[in-house]
């Protein structure tokens, strides 16, 4: 399920499916693609399969867990199988990653300098590490750069230490940047902070990227477009504006309905009822069946279409909520 793009797309997830032991699928059919200078937000519940498509990406994945159909594409280069180490000898590192919490990702008994300069000595080797350390802070807007590279990760804030790993995810001078839930830890004014920093590096460096979040607010703000993901599949993909003003498939409508309404007197918070299967639990069918408002029994078997509407949307549904979408 794709988008429109008017450019190449710097990456593209063609039908990728991410298994556990071969067996049990974790990411089932998803594609999408990214253009250089775009932000695809992927959303979705806890456990849908966001953070396995993007370590797939990465080429993380857990031993036990793997792609068994499907390919990645990276400035059209197939780096589905390619571990990391490959990636960088064959001229595929340009990819990078950043994580929700930094204090697991940095070193905290290494001083901020020597963990930047290292990402710099791997991946861009021509340059000296001392001063190009120094201009990645610069460039993600950490005051006092000479001070702060011989500072521990212990002696900075959430949101410095957030900074500290997109100037290292920075250091490979990536093409395509995925972040997953990295401002979840952080306070709301630290989290704007540095989502508008996402925003203006991806638009200055004419980098694609890919932000994993269950919060439709930051999508709403950051992101282009938007891809949600359920029981791990896709289920509607679409520009954020007409998405967020229509949205087609039953379970975008109620993510959006569970958001806290100001004007509401109302003090609870609307619910999807039921919950998401397990992936060994998805049939044949559409998985979100047994919370659906609009089930019938065409839904409960089959495989189910993706449709398409004049807005660009695309929705995997039977019966979309404007009723008049067309193969």
């Amino acid at each position: 399920m794709t988008g429109a793009h008017t450019t190449d797309p710097i990456l593209s997830v063609n039908d990728l499916v991410v298994a556990v032991a071969g067996r049990i699928k974790i990411v089932r059919g998803v594609s999408f693609d990214i253009a250089p200078g775009e932000i695809l937000g992927l959303v979705g519940e806890s456990g849908c399969g966001k953070s396995m498509t993007s370590l797939a990406a990465m080429g993380l994945l857990p031993p036990a867990i793997g792609v068994t159909k499907g390919r990645i594409l990276l400035g059209g280069t197939d780096i589905t199988r390619l571990a990391p180490h490959e990636r960088v000898e064959r001229g595929c590192g340009r990819i990078a990653m950043i994580f929700q919490e930094p204090m697991t990702s940095l070193n905290p008994v290494l001083r901020i300098g020597d963990q930047i300069e290292e990402a710099i000595r791997v991946h861009d080797p021509d340059v000296v590490p001392a001063v190009r350390a120094r201009e990645l802070l610069d460039m993600v807007r950490i005051p006092d750069a000479a001070h702060q590279l011989s500072a521990f990760p212990h002696e900075l804030s959430g949101g410095m230490r957030q900074r500290v790993m997109i100037a290292i995810a920075l250091a490979c001078r990536p093409s395509v940047l995925i972040a997953d839930e990295p401002t979840t830890a952080l306070d709301v004014t630290v989290q704007r902070q540095v989502l508008g920093l996402i925003r203006e590096l991806c638009d200055t460096l004419d980098m694609g990227v890919l932000f994993i979040t269950h919060d439709l607010g930051v999508v709403a703000q950051l992101a282009d477009r938007v891809a949600v993901m359920y029981a791990g599949g896709l289920v509607e993909t679409g520009d954020v504006v007409p998405l967020f003003a229509a949205p087609l498939h039953p379970y975008t409508a109620g993510l959006m309905g569970c958001l806290p309404d100001p004007d509401s007197d109302d003090p609870l918070l609307a619910t999807i009822p039921g919950s998401a299967p397990r992936p060994d639990e998805v049939g044949d069918g559409c998985p979100f069946a047994p919370r659906c408002p609009r089930v019938a029994d065409i839904c409960r078997r089959g495989a189910v279409p993706v449709r398409h509407t004049d807005t660009g949307q695309a929705v995997r549904c039977h019966f979309p909520l404007n009723g008049e979408a067309s193969t």
